[in-house]
């Protein structure tokens, strides 16, 4: 049974007090609001992820890096290995956001590598793909993010791809305040689940969650999360603010 799952992806904001702050916060709604059971992960910048981590403790809430190297150790300056977020027992880790194919040129071959190394180390990587504007304008939407999924994950086996969440991310509902509708982001996810059954069958596909990611908010989690094919959500700005967080985390049901 595949999990229904919603990660606050922090990106680069929030000073070390600020994170704290937003974590009691959220980890006080979570407590007195949320009953359904849905895995919350709070991805949080690399200087924050232990102090976020203890100041959780061992309730439900988990935590989860927002990127990691191909490597394991090395000379690479600023980086930050699979090995040492499993040394501080991190569980989880966002591979392949847009922003970082954007912005670091990061692309299939180089996320594949990253994605073994997360496997490796026994962290679970939340593997994001999707299309920019101009793409989805060609109508190549799906083309693009079926070799995405493909070049990053087909060289895994049955087992491994049952260890990796996938976040579908249309890059023109990033921060736009645009949000696919319900039609569309069902789509997508249906055509990946539907890609991932016909190479390793109907009942691996079934068990992997496809998260949404694009202007989740509380006004549209709840009917985005309803989709068949639609897992639970990968949150950008809206995790930044406890009360949006939580109303979403809600939406799940």
């Amino acid at each position: 049974m595949r999990k229904k799952i919603v990660a606050g992806n922090w990106k680069m904001n929030k000073t070390l007090a600020e994170a704290q702050a937003l974590t009691a916060e959220v980890l006080g709604m979570v407590a007195d609001e949320v009953t359904n059971d849905a895995v919350i992960i709070l991805c949080t910048p690399f200087p924050f992820l232990l102090t976020v981590k203890n100041q959780l403790g061992t309730n439900r809430i988990a935590v989860g890096a927002q990127n990691c190297s191909e490597h394991d150790s090395g000379a690479y300056t600023g980086e930050v290995s699979a090995a040492m977020l499993k040394s501080m027992n991190i569980p989880y880790v966002i591979l392949g956001h847009s922003e970082r194919r954007q912005y670091f040129g990061e692309d299939g071959q180089l996320l594949a590598k990253k994605v073994d190394a997360a496997l490796r180390h026994g962290l679970t990587p939340i593997f994001c793909c999707g299309e920019p504007l101009d793409v989805r304008e060609k109508n190549q939407h799906i083309e693009l993010v079926k070799k995405q999924v493909e070049e990053a994950l087909f060289h895994l086996d049955a087992a491994a791809i049952q260890k990796i969440v996938i976040a579908y991310e249309p890059v023109w509902a990033i921060g736009t305040g645009k949000t696919a509708t319900t039609a569309q982001a069902q789509e997508m996810h249906a055509v990946i689940r539907q890609q991932l059954a016909a190479k390793y069958g109907h009942t691996v596909a079934q068990e992997i969650s496809i998260l949404y990611g694009g202007s989740v908010k509380p006004d549209n989690a709840k009917e985005l999360f309803a989709c068949a094919d639609v897992d639970g959500g990968l949150v950008g700005g809206a995790s930044l603010k406890s009360r949006d967080f939580v109303e979403i985390i809600k939406g799940v049901g």
